[in-house]
């Protein structure tokens, strides 16, 4: 087989069996695009083999000077490709008796401090309208639950439960997992959400429409918000619907929730992932501290 259509079958594999998201979908192309381009000829899918990869990372890293992360994603999606594209093929893995180790810088996650997401709620006050005008209380939202943007623009009208409380999400992966609200404020928002909706019969079904009346795309709830924090709350930095998913889970930290539960909440296959947010709670740390006070004590 041919490595474009190898590549082709591999992606249709990825959107209709996986259910893998278009943003992902869309990486692995791009991945496969870039290697694809390097080889300059169409091969054959037997064609790749160890020293071909141990090639292509010798010029990402050695001439192109791409970021590690970057060289690690590509390569991830090749493993991902070739174990696919192989199995049960008489054509071998080429990653079989190969594994680079690229070495993973662990970055933290960016979240807004108490102050930013504080004046930024403040500024965003809940104005119900038939359609669009609902970005307080998608913000709302993503900071109450930590729901991703995406999966925010895949929410039906009847994945809201009758008094607000809860919601299911089409999580990644095909993992749906359900959301708890305990504000009564944000609770009485979707009520009012699904209301206008129901009145008005809406199609298609998702509960987020635009000023047209079309699903709300995820690009523009990052647009809006970008817009709002500089204009409206005067926010120096650049803010994006994922800090408010960070700010989420840092903030129920910070109060001492189990890990567990924010694994959960948060929709992370592996508790590593959720691991890292226990090394950004700078706030509770510096509080802790101010409590303690070592030096008050021995004096």
């Amino acid at each position: 087989m041919q490595l474009r259509a190898a590549i082709d079958e591999f992606l249709r594999f990825c959107a209709n069996e996986r259910q893998l998201s278009p943003h992902t979908l869309q990486a692995y192309a791009a991945d496969l695009a870039d290697f694809r381009k390097w080889l300059a000829t169409d091969a054959a899918l037997a064609d790749v083999v160890e020293d071909t990869l141990k090639e292509y990372l010798a010029e990402m890293i050695g001439e192109r000077k791409l970021a590690t992360a970057t060289v690690r994603r590509r390569f991830a999606c090749l493993r991902a490709f070739f174990r696919h594209s192989t199995d049960g093929k008489e054509t071998l893995d080429p990653f079989a008796k190969w594994r680079p180790k690229l070495s993973r810088r662990k970055r933290l996650p960016r979240t807004l401090s108490r102050g930013e997401i504080t004046a930024l709620l403040s500024a965003l006050k809940p104005k119900p309208r038939p359609l669009g005008g609902h970005l307080p209380t998608a913000v709302r939202l993503m900071v109450c639950t930590g729901i991703r943007v995406g999966e925010l623009c895949k929410i039906r009208i009847d994945d809201v439960s009758p008094d607000g409380s809860a919601f299911r999400i089409q999580g990644k992966g095909s993992r749906d997992r359900i959301a708890y609200i305990s504000d009564p404020g944000l609770r009485g928002e979707l009520c009012e959400l699904v209301k206008i909706r129901r009145k008005n019969n809406d199609s298609p079904e998702t509960l987020f429409l635009n000023r047209r009346g079309s699903v709300m795309k995820p690009q523009s709830i990052r647009s809006k918000l970008r817009q709002y924090a500089e204009v409206e709350v005067g926010l120096a930095r650049r803010i994006t619907p994922h800090m408010l998913r960070h700010t989420a889970a840092t903030l129920l930290i910070e109060t001492g929730v189990d890990i567990r539960f924010v694994q959960r909440m948060l929709g992370h296959s592996s508790i590593a992932t959720t691991e890292i947010y226990t090394h950004v709670s700078d706030e509770a740390l510096r509080v802790t501290l101010e409590r303690a006070d070592v030096l008050a004590r021995l004096v």
